[in-house]
């Protein structure tokens, strides 16, 4: 069995610790106007081997097919306790997680099939370095898949982000501006699709490891 990795980022994730209990109340109108659909989407592309990071309080869970051998990470160990109380109630045979960083996986190179990221990458503190890590996991030819929320093309867009972003980043280290699609290029994906929602701000995008 795989270690726990130590190189948490502490500071984030007691923060996301200290909201867990009310993370899924708070969200949850959002949460079933908006992204369930796409959450049910993205998680549609699991295959075989899967790694989802920043898995929170576990809503991917109930899209995941029951045939998946899922591996699931969370640096946040306060999230990390309700996902696995939702792991109770799903038809999840093969479901293992762990209290780690996305910047630093323990995983072995090459290791999984596909990588489940889900409104992750506006929080890690280093974005770059945890990409760069669901690079390194994953196997030649396999897919990662991001949907996640980022700066838009459109400049009149941006101007409440940014407002936004005076708040999220000093509450839960979140940003509303990240450029995550060039992110997730500059570290060496073959972007396959990129399908917009909600404009351009919420982007679901599929990538290949060459």
């Amino acid at each position: 069995m795989w270690k726990s990795g130590k190189k948490i980022n502490r500071k984030t994730a007691k923060k996301y610790s200290r909201i867990a209990l009310w993370y899924d109340l708070f969200e949850y109108p959002i949460e079933r106007i908006l992204f369930q659909k796409l959450r049910a989407e993205a998680v549609s592309y699991a295959y075989k081997k899967t790694l989802e990071v920043g898995i929170g309080t576990g809503k991917n869970l109930l899209y995941y097919h029951p045939g998946i051998e899922l591996t699931a990470i969370d640096f946040s160990p306060g999230m990390l306790r309700f996902a696995r109380e939702k792991q109770q109630k799903v038809n999840l045979k093969q479901l293992r997680m762990y209290e780690m960083d996305v910047q630093h996986l323990t995983f072995a190179d090459n290791t999984f099939d596909t990588v489940i990221s889900t409104f992750v990458f506006c929080t890690v503190p280093d974005p770059i370095a945890g990409l760069r890590e669901v690079y390194r996991v994953l196997k030649p030819s396999g897919t990662a898949v991001f949907l996640e929320h980022m700066k838009s093309r459109h400049s009149i867009v941006n101007v409440p982000l940014s407002v936004m972003n005076l708040f999220s980043t000093r509450l839960l280290g979140t940003s509303m501006v990240r450029e995550t699609q060039k992110n997730i290029e500059l570290t060496g994906f073959a972007i396959e699709i990129v399908r917009w929602k909600f404009l351009d701000v919420v982007r679901l995008i599929i990538a290949k490891k060459p």
